[in-house]
């Protein structure tokens, strides 16, 4: 998708969508929401997201990555650079406490196109696991499954996700660490049944940036109570090893996500990427 550049002199968000009605008019949020813009635009370019006229479901969860996802595709769809239709969708999962009316009023408020559902995957979860078990594979094959329905009940192509860099780098090394195999989160996949797409446009977005994205914008953030909280759970300990070494050399998790899409099958160790049987030399046997 080929459009023109924010232009650098854009130091305020007068006449944006109105989700930046409130944002702050500092020269440093401006170089924020252009970084995030320029990684999310290099994805949906590099990977060949974007097909004009079609319908996006936009999973909104009340996360920070969630607000940061739908405020930066509502932005670039704002100033003509993403020329699909946008579904903004929450999925209820009935959760204790879960404060049920601060999403559709925020969405109500800003115009935004939205589909509240609720499904109760929390009681399915708690009564198929046992206490202390890690609840996040088991919610999150629910949460997909009604989310793949309502795309289609929609007419949505793409389901999109707010997974973003340090996401992906999290997942990588425990596919390394615990899975023994070399995988991290995809730009885009096509589901199993093959009408969906899953695309990831912040995959080259930094949590911190995405942190402080949100926090400038005081998105009305929404605690999860189900598998967010738990502890002990090898995410956050790889997280805090990649977090570790970020602060002991930084700019690494640049450099290592960069290095997830510049890979040299032969200098691996996987037949099945690189033919080493039919690999020799170009002289003739004596």
């Amino acid at each position: 998708m080929e459009a023109p550049a924010i232009p650098e002199d854009d130091a305020d968000t007068s006449g944006a969508h109105p989700i930046y009605a409130h944002a702050p008019r500092s020269v440093e949020f401006n170089k924020l929401r252009k970084r995030l813009i320029r990684n999310t635009r290099e994805a949906l370019d590099k990977f060949a997201m974007v097909r004009p006229g079609e319908k996006w479901l936009i999973a909104l969860s009340g996360g920070k990555d969630s607000y940061g996802l739908l405020a930066l595709l509502l932005d670039l769809k704002w100033r003509g650079l993403l020329p699909v239709e946008l579904l903004a969708c929450n999925l209820d999962q009935g959760q204790p406490n879960f404060p049920k009316h601060i999403l559709p009023e925020f969405l109500t408020g800003l115009g935004i196109a939205h589909r509240i559902e609720y499904q109760d995957t929390y009681s399915i979860v708690t009564d198929k696991l046992p206490a202390g078990a890690t609840y996040c594979s088991l919610c999150s094959r629910l949460r997909r499954g009604n989310l793949y329905r309502i795309a289609r009940e929609e007419g949505c192509t793409a389901l999109v996700l707010g997974h973003h860099r340090d996401d992906s780098l999290e997942t990588f090394f425990m596919n390394l660490f615990h899975g023994g195999k070399l995988a991290a989160m995809p730009p885009k996949l096509v589901n199993d049944e093959g009408d969906l797409e899953v695309l990831r446009p912040l995959i080259y977005c930094a949590e911190e940036d995405l942190q402080r994205f949100s926090d400038a914008m005081a998105f009305p953030i929404i605690p999860c109570d189900l598998c967010g909280s738990q502890d002990g759970l090898q995410r956050n300990v790889t997280k805090a090893m990649l977090t570790d070494m970020e602060k002991a050399m930084p700019g690494r998790k640049d450099v290592m996500i960069r290095a997830l899409g510049n890979i040299n099958p032969s200098h691996m160790l996987d037949p099945k990427l690189f033919d080493f049987a039919g690999l020799s030399t170009s002289r003739s046997p004596s």
